[in-house]
């Protein structure tokens, strides 16, 4: 059997996806609270009308500096700020509000990635923007993998 280090990084998410699913079909109460909780607990520029609360406000603050780990450039007022999903929620909802999950992204670059995989995403930054590839790889969230793996 392959050790881990020997599996490619679309083998390993077909591995969380396996053990993903199986999670998926045991969703309790609390993974749809928490699902539903996100949209009250959201940060997209600071607005209010997205879901901002305080406790977000002061969350993006705190886990983000002047610029996007993505893109690298500075947050402006026009492409601003937002929480994003590494692993998307439509496919991992118990992850929703797994601080593990969360990262303060730039809102075009949230945009662009979308509901990716995040292998997909990899593959994506890699073949458009390789500049950008090896910031994607420190950001890959090894540590929710390795708790999918553990179901």
């Amino acid at each position: 059997m392959a050790s881990e280090t020997d599996k490619t990084l679309k083998e390993l998410f077909t591995l969380a996806n396996k053990v993903g699913n199986r999670r998926y079909h045991r969703l309790t109460q609390q993974d749809f609270d928490d699902y539903r909780s996100f949209d009250y607990w959201r940060y997209i520029n600071g607005d209010s009308e997205c879901g901002t609360t305080e406790a977000s406000r002061t969350w993006v603050r705190d886990n983000s500096d002047r610029h996007c780990p993505i893109c690298g450039e500075q947050y402006s007022h026009s492409n601003g700020r937002s929480i994003d999903h590494k692993l998307p929620r439509a496919q991992y909802p118990w992850l929703s509000l797994d601080f593990r999950n969360l990262w303060v992204i730039c809102y075009q670059c949230n945009q662009e990635k979308g509901e990716r995989h995040w292998y997909e995403y990899e593959h994506y930054i890699f073949t458009r923007h390789p500049e950008r590839y090896e910031d994607i790889v420190f950001a890959r969230p090894r540590h929710l993998l390795k708790s999918l793996r553990q179901g």
